[in-house]
């Protein structure tokens, strides 16, 4: 008896739709529709939209007059204007302890961090000035604390003195260093304004333990120069040229003053990490501790004038604030070239560090930065930066970390932390004069201890071998090669990964659960059975042009060692081919192709195409193709269960 029943199908959403229909006998249930047509540029809009501007930022801007517009335009580019407005004095009280708490840290890091990027320790100082005033006005993330960081001063550093040699030509070296900030702001803020912040996913959480990894104990080895007293280092970074360096200097000696101040104060650094790691209450100990050591290493130094015993000292620090370096940035020559290209690598991984740290502080307190704006915030410090005499900054983890556990409540902590720079570059720098350069090695071996992530590399292995071999291959990378080449093979194995799971994806053979009309994989579900004459196979991928021929040719494969089982067991032949279109999110021309072929060779086999659950995008360009005629609509179907129960009703009829 015929009855009234819902056609069902997927929306242009993907959703089902439900609607009523006409009389028809109810076979196999919801029948696929297919969704409404869209035309070249309807498509092409929404495909730009969700790529460049999925969270929709125009969105209050709507019906909104002019001023409010104008308002919010303000409050998009300096979120600043935002917040200010529930500021109150208990979170400024948060604000400063932590900005204090971290201006303690970040001047020895500072000048220690200018070294490894050959650069004047001054210049380190003048990094943490101006680019975090400028970050505080721009930036989303509460938590994250601006400066120089190790594994950017070490990229520098590296990339730079190939050009150029800072001993040599001090002056063109910085005036390449700023060159080189100047287009890393550029990279960094044409990404945000242009809304590009998906390229920088490509380099995979995995590479990035790996290369941090690998810079830190490339920093570490570097710091044996300053740790051992050696006065001829190489200035090569990789892990055999180095330990060559170290060997060749072993019968000249070693300064043991220097060596005794290094060790101990680094003992001393070590020690209270633990203390700080054990109890968190205790974050402070830590955070001061390099200060400490600096201001203890340097009166011994000056009392006993250590400096004159072969001990290295940092000497004169320049004294005053920032100058402009506008005039001394390259804007014509080779160099100009030669700063852009470290730029845009320097620009890359300081944004890499700075996203990275500002989600993981987000996360933990539960509230969202905004990805486009961050570029723009980082771009325009560095830009600003290059032109008052900094070199690039990021985020950087250690301080942030520390900000975050001294009960930052805003980026107020970063304008606190720069005016306590500003004032130790106005009244005492001097004192600074005869700070041991052994001290600086041990504050920056004990600030890149915590970049050796040996708990998240066990965890890549036992979650993902093919991650585990590219945080392997950036680890070897940077250490046996240098930081550059690390990088490239980090991204070159990030981005292979990618396609070998475009163009070999994952098929799977389903079978039906007991008294269930759940069709799975057979192979993590050894008690489900497969339906007799039935054979039901589903593409967990997109099919396109580049795995279509894989999946066809996959597909029959499993189709011959079924045959093969057949003739041995004497079961019944198969007859139908149910494909499980569910995962499939798109299919370009040369998939359709393939499905074709595929119809074509199973003719040959007098075996029937059938599929399940396509997906809108998918559903409709078969029918633009035709395919859907070419198969028969009464051969596509809501569910593999539809399907059984049409064409293996006695199966169907066993659930």
């Amino acid at each position: 008896m015929p009855r009234t029943i819902l056609d069902g199908g997927e929306d242009f959403n993907g959703n089902i739709s439900r609607t009523r229909s006409h009389h028809q006998t109810d076979d196999h249930g919801y029948k696929v529709r297919f969704p409404p047509a869209k035309g070249l540029f309807t498509e092409l809009a929404e495909g730009v939209k969700e790529t460049f501007f999925p969270d929709d930022p125009l969105r209050e801007y709507k019906d909104q007059p002019r001023s409010k517009k104008l308002w919010f335009g303000l409050v998009h580019l300096f979120p600043v204007l935002d917040w200010a407005r529930s500021y109150t004095f208990g979170m400024f009280k948060g604000d400063f302890i932590a900005g204090l708490t971290i201006a303690s840290l970040c001047i020895p890091q500072d000048i220690g961090y200018a070294q490894l990027a050959f650069l004047p320790a001054h210049v380190g100082l003048y990094s943490s000035f101006v680019p975090p005033l400028i970050y505080a006005a721009m930036g989303t993330s509460r938590d994250i604390a601006i400066g120089p960081a190790a594994v950017l001063s070490l990229l520098l550093g590296t990339l730079l003195q190939e050009e150029i040699n800072p001993v040599k030509n001090p002056h063109e070296y910085s005036r390449l260093a700023f060159t080189a900030t100047f287009f890393a702001g550029i990279t960094q803020a044409m990404l945000g304004f242009f809304r590009l912040g998906f390229i920088i996913e490509f380099l995979s959480h995995a590479a990035i333990v790996g290369f941090m990894a690998g810079a830190a104990i490339t920093i570490g080895l570097q710091q044996l120069k300053g740790f051992l007293g050696i006065a001829k280092f190489t200035k090569k970074s990789d892990i055999i040229s180095v330990m060559e360096s170290v060997w060749g200097n072993v019968h000249h000696g070693c300064n043991w003053q220097t060596i005794l101040i290094g060790a101990s104060f680094l003992a001393f650094l070590l020690t209270t990490k633990y203390i700080a790691k054990k109890n968190k209450k205790l974050f402070w100990v830590s955070a001061i501790a390099p200060l400490i050591s600096v201001i203890i290493s340097t009166f011994c130094v000056f009392i006993t004038r250590a400096d004159k015993q072969g001990v290295a000292i940092v000497k004169d620090i320049k004294q005053g604030i920032n100058p402009p370096s506008f005039h001394l940035i390259y804007w014509t020559g080779p160099y100009l070239v030669k700063g852009f290209r470290i730029g845009v690598v320097a620009g890359m991984v300081g944004l890499t560090e700075a996203i990275a740290i500002g989600r993981t502080f987000a996360a933990m307190k539960d509230y969202q930065i905004d990805g486009n704006k961050e570029m723009l915030a980082l771009g325009t410090m560095n830009i600003v930066g290059s032109m008052t005499s900094c070199y690039v900054g990021t985020g950087s983890m250690s301080r942030s970390a520390v900000n975050y556990m001294a009960g930052c409540k805003t980026a107020v902590s970063n304008v606190v932390m720069a005016i306590v720079v500003m004032l130790t570059l106005l009244l005492i720098t001097p004192l600074f004069k005869y700070t041991p350069n052994a001290i600086l090695a041990s504050i920056i071996i004990n600030a890149v201890v915590s970049l050796v992530d040996y708990e998240a590399a066990y965890l890549i292995w036992k979650v993902d071998k093919m991650d585990f071999m590219a945080l392997l291959g950036a680890f070897f990378g940077v250490v046996f090669a240098s930081v550059e080449y690390g990088l490239l093979i980090a991204v070159a194995i990030s981005l292979g990964k990618i396609l070998l799971q475009v163009t070999r994806p994952r098929t799977a053979l389903l079978g039906n659960l007991p008294r269930t009309t759940i069709y799975t994989n057979v192979e993590q579900y050894p008690e489900a059975s497969k339906v007799p004459g039935v054979m039901i196979v589903r593409v967990d991928s997109a099919i396109y042009f580049t795995n279509s021929n894989y999946v066809k040719e996959r597909i029959l494969r499993w189709l011959r060692d079924e045959e093969e089982q057949q003739q041995e067991q004497k079961l019944s032949k198969t007859e139908f081919l149910i494909v499980e279109l569910s995962p499939v999110t798109d299919i370009d021309t040369g998939g359709i192709h393939a499905l074709e072929e595929l119809l074509k060779a199973l003719e040959k086999r007098k075996i029937q195409l059938i599929l399940a659950n396509p997906g809108s995008a998918v559903i409709q360009k078969l029918q633009s193709a035709k395919f859907t005629k070419l198969i028969g609509d009464d051969k596509i179907f809501l569910s593999v269960g539809d399907a059984v129960k049409k064409f293996a009703p006695k199966s169907a009829l066993n659930v």
